[in-house]
């Protein structure tokens, strides 16, 4: 049951997400790298993979496709020559805004059907998340 509302919730979240030009990864990652520009200082590639739980290689692939859209700049760390540091464009915060909105809009209409049982779900995810 966990697999086939995880594919219906993706599929949803790809329809929602796509007049942005945006996949879930990206979003994810989008937001992740601006949560921490505003909670961290130095925003690594590392810190992003570590704090979204995605692979670090994935995360680069993701994160160069976010940069060739112009919605985060890389740049080399100035004492961790293996280092990429992450910064949201001023285009990548107005696309987040907009992916933000439509995605927390989702979110509630597609959950909303659990009523008072939502927090259940959500406390049972976040117990399951830390195995």
């Amino acid at each position: 049951m966990l697999w086939q509302v995880t594919n219906l919730w993706q599929r949803e979240i790809r329809k929602v997400l796509e007049p942005l030009d945006l996949t879930h990864a990206q979003f994810v990652l989008l937001a992740v790298t601006h949560w921490l520009e505003l909670h961290e200082e130095e925003t690594t590639q590392i810190k992003i993979a570590d704090r979204a739980k995605t692979d670090p290689m994935t995360t680069s692939t993701v994160l160069r496709t976010l940069e060739s859209k112009k919605l985060v700049r890389r740049i080399s760390h100035e004492t961790d020559t293996r280092a990429k540091l992450v910064k949201t464009t001023s285009e990548g915060q107005k696309t987040l805004k907009q992916a933000v909105k439509v995605v927390e809009d989702f979110d509630e209409d597609f959950f909303s059907i659990l009523g008072g049982k939502r927090k259940d779900m959500i406390s049972g995810l976040q117990i399951l998340s830390r195995k």
